[in-house]
């Protein structure tokens, strides 16, 4: 249960991975994650088609087993004005383990950055998908809704 990097990516053995790419990631953006979440659809699945917009601060995870979409975090309310976008691994795969993590402000619990990182189990390929400013009052509420 370890990244390792081949040519410009890097590679997971698990969903647990997707927590040390989101790290890597967050710090090298000065805003490091401290709390995590990995996406499970309420029937269980947790294998997502994904799509997002990372200007408006928005993505929806279908879930490959039943279907149901999800918006991830407060993506719900930015979702009129997206522009989303479906997401493919470099290998061809389009469904994926969906893992998002949070950094906060100093001394609080509001979230000040949301990370999105997802695993592709056909390749392994792990990444940060998505990032961008997120003013939520309150991380653990905006986990729940992952």
């Amino acid at each position: 249960m370890s990244l390792k990097k081949r040519g410009k990516y890097q590679y997971g053995d698990s969903q647990a991975d997707i927590r040390d790419e989101l790290l890597r990631y967050g710090k090298k953006n000065e805003h490091a994650a401290h709390h995590f979440a990995d996406a499970i659809c309420k029937c269980g699945g947790k294998l997502f088609e994904l799509s997002l917009d990372d200007n408006e601060g928005a993505a929806v995870r279908t879930c490959v087993g039943c279907k149901t979409e999800h918006a991830i975090g407060d993506s719900e309310e930015f979702l009129e004005e997206a522009e989303l976008e479906e997401c493919a691994c470099p290998c061809g795969g389009e469904a994926f383990e969906i893992t998002i993590g949070v950094s906060l402000y100093e001394d609080s619990e509001d979230v000040r950055w949301l990370y999105l990182g997802c695993r592709c189990p056909k390749c392994g390929l792990t990444a940060v998908y998505g990032d961008w400013k997120n003013e939520f009052s309150g991380y653990k509420k905006l986990l729940k809704r992952v």
